[in-house]
Parts: structure tokens; sequence; C-alpha cells
């Protein structure tokens, strides 16, 4: 029995190693010495792959030292407030430019495609998830032409989201002259210490003045086309003028530590395939920016994937009039390498300065104490205070449903008004401040997008910009349940067991 104790005095020193090293953050650290006592060593095995943070060179990208223009007069003490308290958290300080909102993915893809159609030099494109299917395989093979147009394209994707994405489409994309890469790509040694540090960022940028931004990455599901899902609720934007180049900037600090895609000799069986595929349309050289009715790239692509799916209601394609509002933006990097939790500290920021009102949709709401007692403090102060967040039934599998719920019944007991949407999937994730201020983004209310995942988000000062998000949370109350304390109480108890369980395991989420 004497190997008993050697295990039990290895995994005590374990321990010891992680209370000391997680002396900061003691919610982790408990859920770490947890996980350790009921599975020595392999526990701390664990701590290790969740808990370190990738060991590679990058430049920060925020700075104590950030300063910038304030905000006119003409804004609220609120919105002044935020701008100069987020200042030291910025890419590059307050920014000019022009902001279009972009709901659901049938908005998005139009524009998308129709900006990658009027590139004149580069197109850098970075997402989570991209696949290779309907929408997927439409925007690979616009890129893929625009490359042979002589645009300069690279590409980023996620190496766990996007693990399935085809290896031949990345040889297609790669022998069109586009530059591929992969960040935290799933091999060996790179998997063992970066598996749990994912690239959450949904980033396009055009021509260096042009960029894309949101909660919507590259599959047929965002565009209510996955019938295990249905009808996805989305939020995007697009933003047009300097500050594209702080999402250029974020890109270009992701590209340097994702790795190069290597080059694989054809075969004649996959150039015998490709040559048999169906030409791709020549690109549209239109003026302006307006998808047009007769458009055959997006229209064939409507009729196409609405035959197969029989929802053509589902991916209206018809071109709405483009609106661009004029904004003062700041572009904000959660980055897991440095130890000030960016996204995180933005949302707190936010919250504790708002004046009048503050409505937040989001898909995952796991936050950590401080967020929690932001929100109670600001409805004690007379914030009215909104919480959109996904019914029980449309929720991903997993735990972060279940530990979300455990903090409902606080919230309203501090007077927050909870709903839960119930049309669909609910994927947004948006903040309106005082109907002026609006955070859009990628990054969600957990301690993933808070601690461990590359993340980026969008603060827009504009009075119009926070109007139309507005108007949609409103439509979204429409779809949506509101939660109150007596629907709590009828929980069973096995769902409660379920929960609290889940909430145990909320600091490493």
């Amino acid at each position: 029995m004497r190997w008993l104790f050697w295990i039990y005095l290895v995994n005590t020193i374990f321990m010891l190693i992680v209370a000391i090293r997680e002396a900061r953050r003691p919610a982790v650290a408990l859920n770490c010495l947890t996980v350790g006592l009921v599975l020595p060593i392999v526990g701390f095995a664990f701590y290790l792959i969740t808990s370190n943070p990738p060991r590679i060179r990058q430049e920060r990208l925020t700075s104590p030292d950030n300063e910038s223009d304030p905000l006119p007069d003409s804004f609220s003490r609120s919105a002044s407030t935020i701008a100069q308290g987020l200042r030291h958290f910025t890419v590059h300080g307050l920014r000019t430019g022009q902001a279009q909102v972009l709901t659901n993915g049938n908005q998005t893809f139009v524009q998308l495609i129709e900006s990658i159609e009027n590139a004149q030099r580069t197109i850098d494109v970075e997402y989570y998830i991209y696949r290779y299917d309907r929408i997927g395989s439409r925007i690979t093979d616009r890129l893929i032409q625009r490359a042979k147009d002589g645009v300069h394209i690279r590409f980023i994707r996620d190496g766990w989201a996007s693990r399935k994405f085809p290896r031949e489409q990345i040889q297609r994309m790669m022998e069109a002259g586009i530059e591929c890469r992969t960040i935290f790509p799933l091999r060996f040694p790179w998997i063992l210490s970066t598996l749990n540090y994912r690239d959450h960022c949904k980033i396009v940028v055009v021509d260096g003045k042009e960029a894309f931004t949101g909660g919507i990455n590259v599959g047929d599901e965002y565009l209510g086309l996955n019938p295990n899902i249905g009808f996805w609720r989305d939020t995007h934007v697009r933003i047009v003028g300097e500050v594209a180049v702080d999402l250029q900037t974020v890109f270009e600090s992701h590209w340097k530590i994702a790795s190069q895609e290597q080059k694989s000799i054809r075969t004649s069986w996959n150039k015998k395939a490709e040559d048999g595929r169906e030409p791709i349309p020549g690109p549209s050289r239109r003026a302006g920016n307006i998808p047009v009715p007769g458009d055959p790239i997006l229209q064939g692509f409507s009729v196409e994937v609405g035959a197969e799916f029989g929802v053509t209601d589902a991916i209206d394609f018809a071109p709405s009039e483009e609106v661009l509002r004029d904004a003062y933006v700041q572009t904000l990097e959660g980055n897991p390498r440095i130890s000030t939790q960016v996204i995180r500290e933005a949302y707190f920021i936010c919250i504790t300065r708002a004046d009048k009102t503050v409505d937040i949709t989001t898909p995952y709401f796991v936050p950590d104490a401080d967020i929690i007692v932001a929100i109670k403090t600001a409805v004690a102060r007379g914030v009215r205070i909104r919480l959109l967040v996904p019914h029980p039934r449309h929720v991903v599998p997993g735990v972060v449903g279940p530990a979300s719920r455990t903090y409902y019944g606080e919230l309203l007991e501090g007077g927050v008004q909870i709903y839960l949407y119930n049309k669909g999937m609910l994927h947004a994730k948006v903040m309106v401040i005082d109907g002026e201020i609006a955070e859009i983004g990628a990054a969600n209310y957990d301690m993933r997008s808070f601690r461990l995942d590359y993340e980026v988000c969008e603060v827009i000062y504009s009075t119009d910009v926070a109007r139309e998000l507005t108007e949609q949370f409103e439509q979204d109350l429409i779809d949506s349940i509101p939660l109150r304390i007596k629907d709590l109480e009828k929980r069973t108890g096995p769902e409660r067991i379920r929960e609290q369980a889940a909430r145990l395991l909320s600091p490493l989420l």
C-alpha cells in the first residue's frame, strides 16, 4: 500500500502548487483543488491544460499609455465616462467611422459577399467556425475567384471549431494564391498546451477600410437552415473608415501566432474532380455596395438552398437599403496571454457607469461575482437592466445552460428584468447603454470569453446605432417569455441538483 502514500504525497504537492499559483483567483483555485481531490494526478494534468496561458510570442495590443481625444460634448456624461474608462483597454483609442447593424445571417452574408466582390486590394478573413456547407462553399468559391483576380487574401481558422473544414478546400484556396493559417491546430505538441485556448473572433477586413465582426460565423445554421436548430437570431456589425484599421491590427496580431498550412501534392483524382466542377460566375463590377435583385450569385444561392431545405422564407436575400451611421468606435481585444481580462473589465465599466438603462443580449450568461454585483448595484442606483437569454429548450447542450439558471433568482430579486427568447437559438452578443452606447462582439458573459479565448468587440458611441439595436431588442422581447421568481420555484429536485453542479464548474467554463 506504499504506492497509495506516494500518490497522496505527490497529489498534495500538486494541489499546493495550484493553490499558490491561483491565489488571486480563489474560485478557480477551489474548483481545481476539488477536481484534484476527486481525480488525483489526473486533476493536476487537467489544471495544466486548462489554466496555463499559451506560450507564444505576441505583442500586447492594449496599453496603459493609450490616449485619444474625448467624445464631443453632445454625448452624455455616462458615454464620456465609459469612453474615458475604456481608453487603456483599446487597440488604438477612440476612432471615427461609420457603422451598419446587420441582423441575422441573411443580411450579414449579403453584405459580406458584396464587399468581397468589390474588394480591390486585400481581404483578410478570420473565423472561429468556418464550415464547408452551402454558404461556406459559396464564400470559399468567391474568395478563390477573387484571389485569381489578383486580390491578396489571407485566411485564418480556429484549429478546434473549424477542424472539420475539408483539407482539400484548404488546398484549393492555397493553389489560388490564398495564404491560409490555423490558430492552435490540433496536432502535437501544440495540442498539449493550447487545447483550451481558442480563437473565438469573427473578423473580415476588406481593403483595410471596411470590416465585419460580431457573433456570426460561416455556416448554414446562421441562416436558420439547420433543421436540428431552426431559427437563428444573431447580430453582426459592419464598420467603415479609420476604425477598420483597429480590426486589421487585431488580425495581424493573430496572423503572427497562427500556424501556416502546408501544401500537399495534388493527386490526379483531385485534379480530375476539380476539372469537373461547375464554373464559378465571374466577379460583379457594380458601382456602390448594394446587392441588386438580379445578382446571379446571391439569387442563385437563395434559390439553390431554398429548394434543398424547403425554407425559402428563411433566406430572404432581397436587398435592403444600406444604412451607415456616423459613430465613434473603440476596438477591444480579449487575450489569454495577458493578466488583464479586457472584455470583463469593459463589461464592468459599461454597467457601473450607466445612468439610465442597460439592455444585455447574450447566449451564455455565467459571469463572475464582480459582474453580478455590478448589475445589482446599477439597479439599486435606479438603472433599468433587462437581460435577454435563450429559453432552456433552445440552449446548446452542456453545462452552461444549467449554470446560467442558477444566477437568475438572485438577479430577479435584485430588480433585473429577465426574458427567455423562445423563437429559436439566440446567439447575439449585444449590450446597449443609456440609448447612445452599444457593445457588439463575439464575447459571452462567461469565464471562457473573459479569460481563455481570443475575443474582439466594438464599443460604438452613436444614438442612431443604439436606437436600431434597442428596436431590435424590443422586437426580440415579443418573441420572449418574461421570467418570474415563481417560474424558478417550479423546478424539480433533479433540475436544481444539476444546475448547482454545473454552477460549481462555472469558473472553468
